[in-house]
């Protein structure tokens, strides 16, 4: 009885959380209330929530890169992982045009380290001037940074074969697909399915968003399966470049080296003006052209939005196409002195209550995303889409 008894006191505690933040700390009890809402027979949560921040371009510079990851609510004042959202994802180009490569990597690997302690992970990707340095083009290197590493020998080992080129290979991809409900499974799950997800509902079947640094263009023939192959390619070829033996001297001074010799076809168009590291198109060509072409690639990829840096604009994150296309990149290094930012995206799912003469076995939900860029000095809805599913998959 008695152990009955303390179990039926631990039922209760929600019950005194909610009167105790209610009575003392209002502030908070409204932030339970946008995280939770509660089912009045069960008390039990009907409403689950993803919070995803992406950040672009980084470009040498750790100053800005931790004042924007601590306006974003990813880290503490220490620069440690908050807990406060469950995906924090930055879409390539931490190096070159600045001195802090190696503070920038080491700091994303602790991130990686702390996130999954508190219920988060760190997706990260390579952009074009991490492949650069992999190939030996050093065109954007400044002095002072190679000074950083204690000379060019021993940049180029470390960004090859040393603690930066293992992280590479291990834990930054090309591309990825981030789902917005655990039931369509974890980050990079393929789209389609190389088996049918049997317990995924067709209704929420693209609820996913890709991040890539470049684009991931409509011209480009490997997106599906996706992430996969594309993630596929570009590790053969990341192998291929950190197993050349001699290591190709950097270009300047020496001759630009180019893509190994025995790079093939799929490697080459992967690095190409249409491929995923340097495509421009979508934040560059016209809106009736993007707006005409972007749902066929979100179909092919099993997504609603895509997110990319790459190509910047100096004062603000660009939206597109009622938000289908997101432009992230806005000049955070000093090299630019564009505008510190990030990109929130909050996913809600809530159960409501289903209308008269709907069966007993169906269920209705609502989604809700909710897209924002975060400045220092103030935020902007950019996107928020409700749509209503009615199904029988218990989504809770």
């Amino acid at each position: 009885m008695p152990k009955l008894f303390s179990l039926g006191l631990l039922s209760l505690l929600p019950v005194f959380l909610g009167i105790y933040l209610a009575w003392c700390q209002p502030e908070h009890l409204r932030e339970l209330q946008h995280a939770f809402s509660f089912d009045k027979a069960s008390s039990a949560p009907t409403t689950f929530v993803r919070r995803i921040i992406a950040v672009g371009d980084l470009h040498g510079d750790i100053e800005n890169a931790k004042k924007v990851l601590q306006m974003a609510k990813v880290v503490d004042k220490n620069g440690d992982w908050s807990g406060d959202v469950d995906y924090f994802v930055q879409t390539g180009d931490i190096i070159d045009r600045g001195d802090d490569t190696i503070k920038l990597f080491a700091w994303m690997d602790k991130l990686r380290q702390q996130a999954p302690a508190k219920g988060g992970q760190v997706l990260s990707h390579l952009g074009n001037h991490e492949w650069m340095n992999a190939i030996g083009d050093w065109r954007y290197v400044w002095p002072t940074e190679i000074d950083t590493f204690g000379g060019s020998d021993e940049r180029q080992e470390m960004i090859t074969t040393g603690w930066i080129g293992k992280a590479w290979a291990a834990n930054y991809t090309t591309t990825s697909r981030l789902p917005l409900h655990p039931v369509l499974g974890p980050p990079n799950t393929d789209y389609p399915p190389a088996v049918a997800q049997s317990d995924a509902p067709s209704t929420i079947s693209h609820a996913a968003i890709s991040f890539v640094h470049g684009g991931l263009a409509p011209t480009y023939p490997h997106l599906t399966p996706f992430p996969s192959r594309i993630n596929q390619i570009s590790s053969s070829l990341l192998s291929k470049l950190q197993d050349r033996r001699p290591f190709p001297p950097p270009h300047p001074p020496h001759p630009y080296p180019g893509l190994p010799e025995d790079a093939n076809p799929e490697e080459q168009r992967l690095y190409g003006t249409d491929g995923p590291l340097w495509y421009r198109g979508w934040a560059l060509d016209p809106e009736e052209s993007v707006c005409r072409q972007v749902d066929d690639v979100l179909n092919r990829t099993g997504t609603r939005r895509m997110v990319m840096g790459h190509t910047p604009d100096f004062d603000k994150i660009v939206s597109r196409c009622n938000g289908k296309i997101l432009i992230i990149d806005t000049g955070i290094s000093h090299a630019y002195g564009g505008v510190l930012s990030a990109l929130s995206i909050v996913y809600t799912l809530t159960r409501v209550d289903s209308p008269a003469g709907t069966p007993s076995s169906m269920k209705t939900w609502v989604e809700k995303e909710t897209i924002t860029a975060l400045y220092m000095d103030n935020h902007e809805l950019l996107s928020e889409d409700t749509r209503s599913i009615m199904s029988d998959f218990d989504f809770a």
